[in-house]
């Protein structure tokens, strides 16, 4: 069914009506095709909400086969003289501000639908009627099972008895009518020792009209389940418009007699839904104009906008809305009320909310208490238990320090600074020499409320000490300095020395401040030198030396350490691979021979050099021909030589009608290579052809006079033709033709009128 899409459902209930088909029938027929109760229940839903997204749809008389709705689906179909729903009117610019109708979302709410539930026994007060079904089961030494529906005459046929009158009984009372008949048939039914039993129970329960009016979101009759509520009405019908109705007097109507008054609060502030009665059949629900409303806002649990009875109280509506919050001003509440002419504010004590009533229109703002402390002293600083203290249990700084646990060992005794605010609220600082205070030397200092008191530490008032190593140590940086730091604890921090480090030329260089003793006046650096084994063991005299703040340690590197630097040979030698260089006077020759020297099969116009990813053209066979040859390069770290086999093709790209790679043949020339790939083409530029030689070398064409030397080709090559360059055309926009074809015309015209002067 959920395959379906709303055109098929729609055709399909279009046809069934068209057969002149009832509801109920309707339903039979879709049962006896294998749908079941739950699949016929989600179809009412679907139609009842796309009716909905459709309310311009032209309105016409309904019949009783367009009730598609089921006992379980509170989502109606508008029937009798159904009203347009409710028009949207335009909100002002503050109406986004406005809290919600309390309890209008009882009714929006897609998770909640007050569906009547249908697997309870049938309540006892039930009263039969029209298109309900009975079930009649007889047990014992007779069997037999009947099921009948009422008719809308109220009664049932069972076998070829009589009709049986159950409309408006109760069940039980049915059953008793019914066994009482149906004794015709089975002798002794229902009593001690005859053998034979019978019971009744309801089986699919009728449908029932029921009318919603006044100040509702959608008015209009709706099919309900004959176990439906008030709620379950209101919901199907949106519930009370949120701009005029009344959620507090919802009347129902039976037999043009008001019978009950709901009032929805009872259900949202205390589950009571003892005036949630039972619909029957053609029953009225008629929602009233509200009467009062006060919007309440601030610190309450639940702002919004609350209705209100004769005779209930601003305290009420505070109950209403959850009362106050945590960070409520209780003291008194901000009023603005409408007058005849204007608005006014009022202010009421909290003294006078159980007693003030409300008016229309009134609207509530409780206040949040101010961010301020009526007795608040603060401490920070070198203390052992810094915060915030009670003004009445330190009324002094000597009995707010100890209620902070005294101070550290490290606090700045001299001066403490004290932070007060003025009765302009102006802050001023204060300062007291916290070392008399504490000795007795000096009356006790008096606090105020938000005094904050600051007690600096020693390390406060200096800049960060810090040593820095530098050079070969494992974890070089910057270092906290402390008191009596030799060379060899601060190397300790830096996780030791390196690999290639010296420790026979640490030096260290220290700030100068007033020792200035045997130093030029150009020399603002006092520079050590100390001379430390690998086990960190300085001679008496240099381990009595300690370090100073700001101190900068050098540890040396060994002249001769160096990490391995690498080079690579591939290709056509006898043992390529990586090669660590020997020393800075190694070249490629020697590389070379190192290698093992070349394969026979090597081709040393091809070999390729590459430093730092750029290849740099080479002549190696000039290079072990003469290694004092000013090609033969010295080898720097991450060099790579590649000396490949001979290749024997020649690649021809550029401008040639046919770009080709051929076979390399020592009889072709230049040119025989250009006509063999089919000539140049028409964009060529001929005189700027160039080889790329397979060593990466390049070689243009020459020309002298009116002749043209063309490179001399080789086996791996790369002939390449360039193309000409394009030239920028330089045209005219439309206005300027218009304008040098207005000017020549121009000149004519004066070059004719001097013709015909002369």
């Amino acid at each position: 069914m959920s395959d379906l899409t709303d055109e098929q459902i729609q055709q399909f209930i279009q046809q069934a009506k068209s057969s002149g088909l009832s509801e109920s029938q309707i339903e039979q027929l879709a049962l006896s095709r294998g749908f079941t109760q739950a699949d016929i229940t989600a179809v009412r839903q679907r139609i009842g909400n796309a009716a909905l997204k459709t309310p311009t749809e032209p309105v016409r008389a309904p019949d009783a086969s367009d009730r598609i709705q089921s006992p379980e689906s509170p989502i109606p179909l508008p029937t009798d003289n159904p009203t347009p729903p409710a028009q949207s009117t335009a909100k002002s610019p503050d109406a986004r501000d406005t809290p919600p109708v309390f309890g209008a979302s009882l009714f929006s709410n897609t998770n909640l639908t007050f569906e009547p539930n249908l697997r309870i026994p049938t309540p006892k007060n039930y009263q039969l009627g029209p298109d309900d079904e009975l079930i009649v089961d007889i047990y014992g030494n007779a069997q037999q099972t009947y099921r009948a529906k009422i008719n809308p005459e109220g009664t049932i046929r069972l076998e070829n008895l009589s009709p049986i009158y159950v409309s408006g009984l109760t069940v039980e009372q049915a059953e008793q009518r019914i066994v009482g008949r149906l004794r015709q048939l089975y002798m002794g039914l229902n009593t001690a020792g005859s053998g034979v039993q019978a019971q009744v129970s309801l089986g699919n329960i009728r449908s029932i009209k029921i009318t919603l009016i006044g100040q509702v979101v959608k008015p209009g009759t709706y099919t309900l389940s004959s176990l439906g509520t008030v709620f379950n009405a209101l919901y199907a019908a949106g519930g009370p418009d949120p701009d005029r109705g009344s959620f507090r007097d919802i009347r129902v109507y039976r037999a043009n007699r008001q019978i009950r008054t709901l009032d929805v609060y009872d259900f949202l502030l205390g589950a009571d839904q003892k005036d949630n009665i039972r619909l029957q059949d053609q029953d009225i629900v008629y929602v009233n104009h509200y009467d009062t409303r006060v919007e309440l806002n601030g610190e309450v649990k639940q702002p919004g906008i609350y209705e209100v009875k004769k005779g209930e109280v601003l305290k009420t509506v505070l109950a209403f809305a959850g009362g106050f919050t945590d960070r409520a001003y209780t003291a008194s509440l901000t009023l603005r009320r409408n007058t005849d002419k204007e608005l006014e504010i009022g202010t009421i004590p909290a003294l006078k909310i159980d007693a003030f009533v409300p008016q229309r229109g009134d609207h509530y703002v409780v206040g949040s208490i101010t961010e301020r402390y009526s007795n608040r002293v603060t401490i920070h600083g070198a203390v052992f238990r810094p915060g915030t203290y009670a003004l009445q249990n330190s009324p002094t700084l000597k009995q707010l320090i100890a209620a902070a646990e005294g101070l550290r060992e490290d606090a700045f005794m001299n001066r403490v600074t004290l932070r007060r605010l003025r009765t302009n609220l102006d802050p001023e600082l204060i300062s007291v020499d916290l070392g008399k205070v504490m000795r007795g030397e000096l009356a006790d200092f008096p606090l105020q409320r938000e005094d904050e008191i600051t007690v600096l530490a020693y390390g406060d008032l200096r800049e960060k000490r810090t040593v820095t190593l530098q050079g070969a140590v494992n974890k070089p940086g910057l270092f906290d300095y402390a008191d009596s730091m030799s060379v060899a604890s601060l190397i300790v921090l830096a996780g030791g020395f390196t690999e290639g480090a010296t420790a026979s030329r640490i030096e260290i260089a220290r700030r100068l401040r007033n020792d200035t003793t045997g130093l030029p006046d150009n020399q603002n650096i006092r520079i050590f030198q100390f001379n430390l084994d690998e086990n960190l063991r300085l001679t008496d005299a240099d381990a009595r030396f300690s370090l100073h703040p700001f101190d900068q340690v050098f540890i040396r590197t060994s002249p001769r350490y160096e990490t391995q630097k690498m080079v690579t040979i591939t290709g056509e030698v006898r043992y390529p691979g990586r090669y660590a260089i020997r020393d800075k006077s190694e070249r490629i020759s020697d590389l070379i021979g190192r290698a093992g020297g070349l394969q026979p099969e090597a081709f040393l116009n091809a070999a390729r050099f590459v430093r730092q990813g750029e290849i740099i053209s080479i002549n190696i066979r000039e290079i072990l021909q003469k290694p004092t040859k000013s090609g033969n390069l010295l080898l720097l770290t991450g060099d790579s030589i590649t000396i490949p086999r001979k290749v024997e093709l020649v690649r021809i790209r550029g401008e040639v009608l046919n770009q080709s790679t051929v076979d390399y043949n020592s009889t072709k020339s230049f040119r025989s290579y250009i006509d063999e790939s089919g000539g140049f083409t028409s964009n060529a530029q001929r005189r700027k052809a160039y080889v790329v030689y397979a060593n990466g070398q390049i070689q243009r064409t020459k020309r002298f006079l009116l002749f043209r030397s063309f490179p001399t080709p080789e086996p791996g090559m790369d002939l390449v033709v360039p193309a000409k360059p394009k030239r920028e055309e330089n045209k005219l926009s439309a206005p300027e033709r218009i304008a040098v074809m207005t000017g020549i015309t121009s000149l004519a015209a004066v070059v004719l009128t001097v013709i015909r002067l002369f």
